[in-house]
Order: C-alpha cells, then structure tokens, then sequence
C-alpha cells in the first residue's frame, strides 16, 4: 500500500494530525506495516504541493490537522477504482538471493532454501496463531476486521512462499544442481 494513497483514504474520514494518521494507518494494518512519522510528515507534504491535501487548522495541542481537497477525493475514488498491477518481476531480495545463490561458488543454494523454508513457517504458524486469537473474538469495529484482512494475508503469503520454497527445491533436484555451487565433484 502506498503511503500517499493509504493517507488519502484515513483522511476520507475527516480532517488528521500527521501522529494521528500514522497511528490510525498502524490500527488499520494490524501494526503490521506502520510508517514513521517521518515519512507520515514527508508524504502529507507532497500531497499538499500537489493539491490532494490542505492544512485545515490546528487541534487543541497545536498540531496540524490535513484535510482532503476535492483532488484528492478524487484520487481516492480512482485509487480504489484501479486494480493493483502485479506486472513485471517483483523486487524481492529472496528471489534475488536464490538467484544468485544459485550461481555463487562455495554457497550451498539449497540450504539457503531450507533456511528460508524454516522461516517462513515459523511466521507461518505465528500467522495462523494471531489469526485464530481474532477470530474467537467478534469483530468489534472496522479497525478489527481490518487487522483481520491483514492477518489472514500475512497466512496467505507465508504458505505460498513456503509452496514455492518446495518448488524451488525440487527445482534444484531435478537439474540435479550440486548442494554447493562451488564445489567440484
């Protein structure tokens, strides 16, 4: 999610402090993806240059408080509009590690897929955990089934990261590609 999009959207709801936004954007994600209030700070900067926010004021301990502008009502309606585009390979440091691995002298590529495996379902069943702990309590707000949604993707990543971890490997033992790409039988 973009920061700039996931701004506009709190903002729907009226007008936010730059802290009281981040804080929402954490509750809303399960805290799972909380930005710093630096860059809270940096984005709601842009979209006021850029006419999607205005300042609107100050609350009652002095901060500024950001209202949406009819720009930017209309970039959350057509940011919600658009699908997400998945095209072109993802920039994923675990795609790029095996990649590498794979070609890499004295690195043992499938090891680094047992390692990742590991780990990916360690956060896997830690996922599962927290997603059974929310649903045995009802939803009592958005905010709850927000971090719902959010819990519930983080099961669905781990698992297919995990399927293409055992994809990976078979992979390997079908090109029958040594252990350690270093070494020399």
């Amino acid at each position: 999610m973009s920061i700039r999009h996931g701004l506009l959207a709190l903002l729907v709801g009226g007008p936010r402090h730059g802290s009281g936004l981040r804080t929402e954007f954490a509750a809303c994600t399960g805290s799972a993806r909380s930005p710093g209030i630096g860059r809270v700070r940096a984005a709601l900067g842009r979209l006021e240059r850029d006419g999607m926010v205005t300042r609107e004021g100050v609350d009652e301990d002095g901060r500024t408080l950001y209202a949406l502008t009819e720009a930017g009502r209309a970039e959350v309606r057509a940011w919600y509009a658009r699908p997400v585009k998945r095209d072109g390979p993802p920039r994923d440091e675990l795609v790029l590690k095996l990649v590498l691995a794979a070609g890499t002298p004295g690195v043992d590529v499938r090891q680094v897929v047992e390692t990742q495996r590991r780990h990916a379902s360690e956060a896997l069943h830690d996922s599962v955990r927290r997603r059974a702990e929310a649903l045995s309590r009802p939803p009592g707000c958005p905010g709850e089934v927000a971090r719902l949604l959010v819990l519930e993707q983080l099961v669905w990543h781990a698992e297919a990261e995990v399927r293409w971890l055992d994809h990976c490997e078979a992979r390997l033992l079908r090109l029958d590609l040594p252990g350690d790409a270093g070494t020399e039988g």
